[in-house]
């Protein structure tokens, strides 16, 4: 039988024998382990190593598979760039006065296309800062801002965190929708490299700064700035800025006017980046953190008060370019100069306020059952108020205690006020003990306030009645100032062009106009004596016109016309005769004919008339019915005006409806 030798240890000596090695069982079983643990320990780490290998293969594989489907397959159907390099957006009809201030927007998008140099350098770093801080240095892709928002997506079981580049944003606002999903962030970034290689960086960053919807309508940062400051975007501060650049991420959470709280903290945010990143120093950050935000209130859009003739512009531009009107970016300047636009509108409201105060009380507009006080009481006003806005400079408030002396009201912000003295005269019926239950003033009560010259606060009432103004030049009957109503929020009706009033004794100067044409003087005796006109037909009335005042006798027409003589200016249409008369007036002066009966009771201003066509005929021209002066599009090219406006004089002046000498 063959002897089998054991191998040697490699742990043991080369000359032990087999007995020397069978006396040292406990060492030899040791190295046997150790052994055993080095080969596991190396298989552990290759199989590692051909792990790691093999994911990183398989990675590469399929990379090279998405990145070969996506020039092969999805490559092909990138749309084509001509919107970007060929940027026509939708920019509203706007509508400014005479000396170019804006008093009207039509359009569903609000937008103001701003040149890249003419965007403040500071909005560019704030966007900058937040949005894309390596938009110079990348090529349309931030593959850093890819891994961690893929770190991201993974920890949280799905999609929630973009790494969207400027680039990126830019085609997805012009080519793709908003879902998140992995196809799209695909053809994201190939029309970025496309984008990025037919723009330059500064094309890109001017159209997301003009396209990015940013809250209430507004597309853009130069409309944003109009919006929400009622600033031109040259003109905002640093603070404004970052509180701009701050919006794109969640336009409605971060609206500096409906969520001001939220928005503050987002623009600190954005101004300690743009401090950590030097686009801004320390005294710079500091300023802009502690500088206050004025942003517009709703409704206030504008700075002068011309919503009637923006509206008419409106419509006679639609009759022109049917819905081209609210996407071809048209700018009409209107014959409205600024200063006498206000001025009208103060009138206008004074005078109509003046007549409600000389008309007593009504009462409060509603009533409203209050909780004792805390925030069910402060959500209970807020609702209440909601159903009354204010119009203007008459606040909504809702009465919190009152009694003859003093009134306590809490406004829509929770701000408290006291009325008394004076700002309880107009109301003291009402809060007295023997008011009646329409009139009563009480906790709950809904009531309108208005500040005096002094700042102190009275309770007045939204008017029942309405009021209209309307200013024209006498040299070409240019429309100046307009104002059909008290507010146009509350009754659009224009009462210059819309309503129909007889205008009485204003008319009496068309029927002496007439009369001068047809030879009568200034000078020329008119007896101003009692008259009686028979009926016509059996059984009819018989009209004998009075005068407010005692007939004065024979008296020459220019005396006549200055103390509006009833009886004369009849005797005069008389005279004259009234299908003369009716003639003179429809050709001279533009009124409408089947308005303008050719009866006697012409002479006393029988017939209804437009304001506007009453102004323009005292002055003597022909009536305008537009406001309007020139119309241009985007581009500052002048466009084809409205063919209701084509009638006047090329020249821009007015034909004149009488002869100087009877003007």
């Amino acid at each position: 039988m063959p002897i089998i030798k054991r191998p040697h240890s490699s742990n043991s000596p080369a000359g032990e024998d087999r007995d020397s090695y069978q006396r040292t069982p406990g060492r030899n079983a040791a190295s046997r382990e150790a052994e055993g643990d080095a080969r596991g320990r190396r298989s552990i780490g290759l199989t590692l190593v051909i792990w790691f290998a093999s994911l990183m293969g398989t990675l590469a594989v399929v990379g090279a598979l998405i990145v070969g489907y996506a020039l092969v397959v999805m490559g092909p159907q990138l749309p084509s760039l001509d919107a970007l390099t060929d940027y026509r957006p939708k920019v509203p009809l706007r509508v400014y006065t005479a000396d170019h201030v804006l008093i009207g927007e039509f359009g569903d998008e609000r937008r103001s296309i701003v040149r890249f140099q003419d965007i403040p350098d500071q909005m560019k770093k704030a966007v900058l800062a937040i949005e894309d801080y390596r938009f110079y240095e990348h090529g349309g892709v931030d593959f850093l801002g890819i891994l961690r928002a893929g770190f991201a997506d993974l920890a949280h079981g799905g999609a929630s965190q973009g790494a969207s580049t400027i680039t990126m944003q830019v085609a997805r606002n012009f080519f793709l929708s908003s879902e998140k999903t992995y196809t799209r962030k695909i053809y994201e970034m190939l029309l970025a490299y496309k984008i990025e290689r037919a723009l330059t960086k500064d094309q890109i960053l001017e159209l997301y700064m003009n396209q990015i919807y940013l809250g209430e309508r507004a597309y853009g940062f130069a409309s944003a700035a109009r919006v929400y400051f009622g600033k031109d975007l040259k003109d905002i501060t640093l603070a404004e800025s970052a509180m701009l650049a701050g919006l794109p991420k969640a336009p409605s959470a971060y609206n500096p006017v409906v969520n001001p709280k939220r928005a503050k903290i987002r623009q600190e945010y954005i101004l300690r980046r743009m401090f950590e990143l030097k686009y801004i120093s320390q005294d710079q950050y500091d300023q802009a953190v502690k500088e206050e935000i004025h942003t517009k209130n709703p409704g206030n859009e504008y700075s002068v008060h011309a919503e009637y003739i923006a509206e008419m512009v409106r419509q006679m531009m639609y009759a022109q370019y049917k819905d081209e009107t609210y996407t071809r970016g048209l700018n009409v300047t209107t014959t409205i100069d600024s200063a006498d636009q206000d001025a009208a509108y103060q009138a206008v409201r004074k005078g109509v306020m003046d007549y409600e105060r000389r008309h007593g009380y009504r009462g409060p507009e509603g009533f409203v059952q209050l909780p004792e006080p805390g925030d069910d009481r402060d959500q209970t006003i807020d609702d209440a108020l909601t159903d009354h806005p204010d119009n203007g400079e008459i606040i909504a408030a809702v009465v919190t205690d009152a009694n003859p002396k003093l009134v306590k009201a809490q406004l829509v912000d929770g701000t408290q006020v006291a009325i008394s003295g004076d700002g309880l005269r107009f109301v003291a019926g009402g809060l007295s003990a023997r008011a009646t239950a329409a009139t009563k003033i009480k906790p709950g009560s809904i009531v309108r306030l208005i500040a005096d010259d002094k700042g102190n606060w009275q309770i007045t009432q939204l008017p029942q009645v309405e009021g209209a103004l309307v200013s024209l030049t006498p040299q070409d009957g240019a429309i100046r100032a307009l104002v059909g109503g008290f507010d146009f929020n509350k009754n659009k009706f224009n009462h210059v062009t819309q309503a129909w009033r007889q205008p009485g004794s204003s008319f009496k100067p068309f029927i002496y106009s007439a009369a001068l044409d047809k030879g009568l003087g200034p000078a020329t005796i008119i007896n101003d004596a009692p008259l009686y006109f028979p009926s016509s037909t059996p059984g009819g009335d018989a009209w004998e016109p009075k005068d407010d005042d005692q007939p004065d006798g024979p008296m020459p027409m220019r005396l006549a016309l200055q103390k509006s003589k009833n009886l004369v200016s009849i005797r005069i249409l008389s005279f004259i005769g009234t299908k003369y008369a009716q003639d003179f007036v429809t050709q001279r002066f533009g009124f409408d004919a089947d308005k303008t009966p050719p009866y006697l009771p012409m002479a006393l201003g029988a017939g209804p008339r437009h304001a506007v066509a009453v102004g323009g005929g005292v002055l003597g021209v022909r009536e305008r019915r537009l406001p309007d002066q020139s119309v241009s599009d985007r581009r500052g090219d002048g466009c084809t005006r409205p063919a209701a406006l084509q009638s006047a004089a090329a020249d821009g002046r007015a034909r004149r409806a009488a002869h100087a000498r009877t003007a």
